[in-house]
């Protein structure tokens, strides 16, 4: 899934799309995408200046948006409706996200119980697993 077939699905924008790429995607059940950590990302300058991490909500947030690809990708009635997080469990952060990288998020349905869904979601840098948990989400109006 290219970049225009992302924001055909998603609401998001830039500079809050943080989907760069979708690299695999089975509908309903996994996917698995990337976002390319920039040097001149909009919270670099101020997120330890000299010495930058990547936010974890912003990991959260790319955590998030793939679990909306997951579940609006196999749906074209439901594309560019918001799909909005609503908790979160056991999710840690276990290495710094420092630019310039690539993340790797891939995302499992685990169980879906409507409207609520609940996914297992693990972030990458290379072969070093940066966080992971669970996420519950809903499908907005």
């Amino acid at each position: 899934m290219d970049r225009e077939a992302i924001l055909a699905l998603l609401p998001h924008r830039p500079p809050f799309l943080f989907v760069d790429r979708v690299v695999e995607a089975e509908p309903g059940v996994r996917i698995v995408v990337e976002h390319d950590v920039r040097e001149d990302a909009f919270w670099v300058p101020a997120h330890f200046p000299g010495s930058p991490v990547m936010p974890g909500v912003l990991i959260t947030e790319v955590m998030a948006q793939a679990a909306a690809l997951l579940w609006l990708g196999d749906n074209t009635e439901r594309a560019g409706k918001p799909v909005f997080l609503v908790g979160l469990d056991k999710l840690r952060f276990r290495q710094p996200v420092r630019p310039p990288c690539t993340l790797r998020v891939q995302v499992d349905l685990v169980s879906e119980r409507r409207p609520l869904l609940t996914l297992s979601a693990n972030a990458t840098v290379g072969d070093v697993r940066v966080a992971n948990g669970q996420l519950l989400a809903t499908l907005g109006a």
